[in-house]
């Protein structure tokens, strides 16, 4: 009966040893492909996953009327959650545009539940901020006057 018992400690001991243990070859090898697993493009993984699936001619020079027009949007869609600094419900927006594309941006604001379900970095923000941003019924012309918005502001900081 001794020697069952032991038996059964050492692969008790051997199970918890293999699950607190770090990762092996295999592991690792897996976890830098996830992105490649998640089928996601290369333009995808830069710029989010959303209706905004090419580069954006984006002028240096601001557009004020977009600027007026996106101000309004955050303040009526945006700022309830976010802020120019500082943490809120969701990250502080100063500086989004010199983290992030303006088409990432826009498919942030057009496609929030599939950006935290299906894109590294929607999934590191949920992680983070453990909640998915609601969608505010914006249109992708609004999206965009929302990144003019926020470009104006990041020039500003």
């Amino acid at each position: 009966m001794k020697f069952i018992t032991n038996i059964i400690s050492i692969a008790l001991l051997l199970f918890v040893l293999q699950a607190c243990g770090g990762e092996s070859a295999d592991q690792s090898a897996s976890n830098s492909n996830e992105t490649q697993e998640q089928g996601l493009s290369a333009f995808e993984l830069e710029h989010g996953i959303g209706p905004v699936s090419e580069r954006l001619a984006v002028d240096a020079e601001l557009d004020e009327e977009m600027i007026n027009r996106g101000r309004n949007i955050y303040e009526m869609k945006c700022e309830m959650c976010h802020n120019m600094e500082g943490r809120m419900v969701g990250p502080a927006l100063g500086d989004v545009m010199e983290r992030r594309s303006p088409e990432f941006v826009m498919n942030m604001i057009l496609n929030p539940g599939g950006m935290a379900r299906n894109h590294p970095e929607g999934q590191k923000m949920l992680q983070e901020y453990m909640t998915v941003m609601p969608f505010q019924n914006v249109k992708e012309d609004e999206a965009r006057d929302i990144v003019e918005f926020l470009r104006q502001q990041a020039e500003n900081n």
